[in-house]
């Protein structure tokens, strides 16, 4: 095509942006941004009981959220708007009127109706599914196949139905590619129709794979969160969904799935969506938005995380931005959404998140009284880093009979309240050693002064 791409997302204010709507903006916004063409946001706002102003400005924030900015929208503006549908209906009114003029259509009870002709086939290539060929006859007759069943144009109410609106919106707006989830094949053929019988352009379709739960079932609230915003109040970040919802269809073509927006950009191409059904696996998403999550540096990482140390009942303004920087850094990579670093990290922050989880009842007497000359000979070292204490464990270890593993889990417990955790001497030397004296105390894991 020779003509600018312009592509449109154009959803139902009706609720929060759920995940199906994230991924076709998603597709819509690459496929405009690799070609250079336009991204249109259109509100299709008739359904006049559910459809309201807050639902449309919490789509349009999830949007934002995901990174999806658009060129023309009913906030931005642009040459082609209005950009709601409940601002167009006299576009759909005088477009109806002409299709009556020309005998195409016709009026019954106050409703506008499209005559389906007879013994058309209807045909398109579609780019991701192939070629598509639909009997027009099948449009024309109800289920039982014995009255003919023309198209609805106008409601009586005057307000227009789907497979009309979006016909005048699209050819409206210039659209020249559609590009929607595949449940919408089944309304390609009665759209096609309309476009030819006002002469208009039919633009290149596009349909996407649906997107299954882990069940190979229909995504449902019965999977998990279905609107975008939970996954960001779950501790995504808006790279991590991005690139996990382009990979829903699509891949960058090589092992490593794991992309930046500009690298999705380069490398998108609608001829490389596939039509096999997506799974939407949570335990990939959690491994994607990890790896976006850690290609953070530190220091954003540090302010995306004080509002959940907050909410957790620390105090993160008393330290030092770049010390709480370095803490994260220690982590190396623990931890897949924000939520879960800041829970591992909060050991660093308090001495009570450690008590408040580990009591050192698994401790007999026997035990203190066999590590405490040990711990006591670990505070005295002259030097206070990695290599000396380890050196100290190995040969305190040799003349005690005594496995590393015995020396360093108690004070992995004592330090963190936690399993696992990083290198118990590297905690230690970071958290100092006052601190690591302080908690060591607490479990009664010194000789009494």
């Amino acid at each position: 095509m020779t003509a600018q791409v312009r592509v449109r997302f154009a959803p139902s204010p009706t609720g929060a942006l759920h995940i199906g709507g994230g991924h076709t903006a998603l597709f819509n916004w690459l496929w405009a941004r690799h070609t250079g063409g336009r991204f249109i946001l259109r509100i299709e706002d008739t359904d006049r009981e559910r459809s309201t102003r807050e639902y449309e400005e919490t789509i349009l924030a999830g949007m934002r959220w995901l990174g999806l900015d658009w060129d023309e929208g009913p906030d931005v503006g642009g040459d082609f708007g209005p950009y709601r549908q409940s601002e167009r209906l006299e576009l759909y009114r005088a477009s109806a009127s002409r299709l009556v003029d020309e005998g195409k259509a016709y009026c019954q009870d106050g409703a506008v109706y499209f005559r389906i002709p007879a013994g058309k086939t209807i045909a398109w290539d579609d780019v991701v599914y192939g070629p598509i060929e639909v009997d027009g006859d099948t449009l024309r007759f109800d289920t039982q196949n014995t009255a003919p069943k023309d198209l609805v144009l106008l409601k009586s109410d005057g307000y227009p139905t789907y497979n009309y609106a979006v016909v005048v919106d699209d050819a409206g707006m210039a659209i020249n590619t559609v590009i929607r989830g595949e449940d919408h094949i089944a309304n390609t053929p009665k759209q096609i129709l309309l476009y030819e019988a006002f002469g208009w352009p039919v633009p290149r379709f596009a349909h996407l794979p649906m997107i299954l739960g882990a069940d190979k079932k229909k995504l449902s609230k019965r999977h998990g969160a279905t609107s975008i915003y939970e996954y960001r109040d779950l501790g995504y970040l808006p790279d991590g969904a991005f690139n996990f919802l382009a990979l829903l269809g699509w891949s960058p073509g090589d092992e490593n799935e794991i992309c930046s927006r500009r690298e999705a950009v380069e490398l998108f191409e609608l001829s490389r969506v596939t039509k096999r059904a997506a799974v939407f696996d949570m335990q990939k998403f959690a491994h994607v938005n990890q790896a976006h999550l850690w290609r953070t540096p530190p220091e954003e990482l540090v302010e995306l995380l004080r509002p959940l140390w907050k909410a957790r009942g620390l105090d993160p303004d008393r330290f030092d931005a770049a010390w709480l920087a370095r803490a994260l850094e220690l982590l190396g990579g623990r931890g897949q959404t924000t939520l879960e670093v800041a829970e591992y990290s909060d050991y660093f922050l308090s001495f009570d998140a450690v008590t408040a989880r580990y009591d050192g009842a698994d401790l007999p007497e026997e035990t203190r009284r066999s590590l405490r000359p040990f711990y006591a000979g670990l505070l005295e070292l002259p030097t206070w880093h990695h290599g000396a204490m380890e050196a100290y464990a190995k040969q305190w270890g040799e003349e005690h009979g005594a496995k590393m593993k015995d020396l360093a889990m108690p004070l992995r417990w004592v330090l963190t309240g936690r399993k696992v955790s990083p290198g118990v001497f590297d905690v230690a030397v970071f958290l100092g050693r006052e601190e690591v004296g302080r908690r060591l105390g607490h479990y009664r894991l010194l000789p009494e002064a």
